[in-house]
């Protein structure tokens, strides 16, 4: 089967690029709920940090063992390619994940997750200027305006006449945001000359030992392990490792923007599974508002068709 004409068919894209955000989506309430299973307090900062860790390590290592049993060389790289994947493992993964992690403990499942929907403005506006066949047009532009819009209105409260934002929580996701659209930009690049299994196995596993030797330096620990607790961890592992593989062999395919305008379902899925598995409340105006902008951005952009469909 030839791997271009498969991931770079517009169903498929579509297809697996939602099933990537439901899971992303999903992160919001399962990093909360880790942070109470684990008992980690909100000033916490250095254990949060080696709770990121340990998931990114396991994700990482998981992905490389896999790849090594499919017969892929996990071992055999050069210098140079080494020095490539570790720069990506150090942005995409730490110091993104500095961010998001702070930035998911200081606001709510909900908002955290709309907020997060920024990635998809910083992705589709870089790659305008840094791709000659990836540029904004009309519907393109608008869709992401509107997303942006649902963005702002979130944080007003529910009277919408008071503006709420803290710095360390919604400016802190959108950071991870713009971190993350910079990174898949040049994981994008890396996929030319190394397989995505392994870009995204070394990002996760390099990025993780970072953010757990950062932690464990700055007093933090990660305790209280339970049938429960453990199984968060895994999960968080194994959404990290399927998503990012699978994003990521989605841009080696296809342009930036038609893949990242995606992210604008990250806030519906994440606003959904946080009031279902967090109980926080999801039927407030200024958030209905603000998933109607997003989704109706999404319809804008996909609506959008590429440069060779064109009369």
């Amino acid at each position: 089967m030839n791997n271009r004409l498969y991931f770079g068919n517009a169903k498929i894209v579509a297809l697996i690029a939602t099933l990537c955000c439901a899971l992303w989506g999903s992160a919001y309430p399962s990093i909360k709920l880790g942070y109470e299973w684990f008992a980690i307090e909100a000033a916490d900062i250095p254990s949060k940090y080696v709770f990121a860790g340990y998931r990114f390590v396991l994700a990482g290592a998981l992905l490389l063992i896999l790849a090594r049993l499919t017969g892929k060389r996990v071992f055999s790289l050069s210098r140079q390619e080494i020095g490539s994947l570790a720069v990506l493992g150090f942005v995409q993964t730490a110091v993104q994940y500095l961010f998001f992690y702070i930035g998911v403990s200081n606001t709510t499942g909900v908002k955290g997750s709309i907020m997060n929907s920024t990635t998809t403005f910083f992705s589709v506006v870089l790659a305008h200027y840094l791709y000659k066949n990836d540029k904004l047009g009309r519907n393109k532009l608008l869709g992401c305006l509107l997303g942006f819009a649902g963005v702002v209105v979130v944080n007003f409260h529910q009277d919408l006449l008071t503006f709420s934002f803290s710095m360390t929580g919604e400016g802190f996701i959108v950071i991870a945001a713009f971190v993350f659209s910079v990174s898949a930009i040049y994981a994008k690049a890396l996929t030319k000359r190394l397989d995505v299994m392994l870009i995204t196995g070394y990002s996760l596993f390099l990025g993780g030992v970072v953010l757990t030797v950062l932690g464990l330096g700055m007093g933090g620990s990660v305790t209280h392990f339970t049938p429960a607790s453990t199984s968060i961890l895994i999960y968080l592992a194994l959404l990290s490792s399927i998503a990012f593989c699978l994003w990521n062999v989605l841009l080696k395919y296809n342009k930036v923007g038609q893949v990242s305008v995606y992210n604008f379902l990250i806030p519906v899925f994440g606003t959904l599974l946080s009031g279902l598995l967090l109980g926080e409340t999801v039927l407030e105006l200024k958030n209905l508002i603000a998933l109607v902008f997003v989704s109706f951005g999404i319809f804008l952009v996909y609506r959008e068709k590429p440069p060779l469909e064109r009369a």
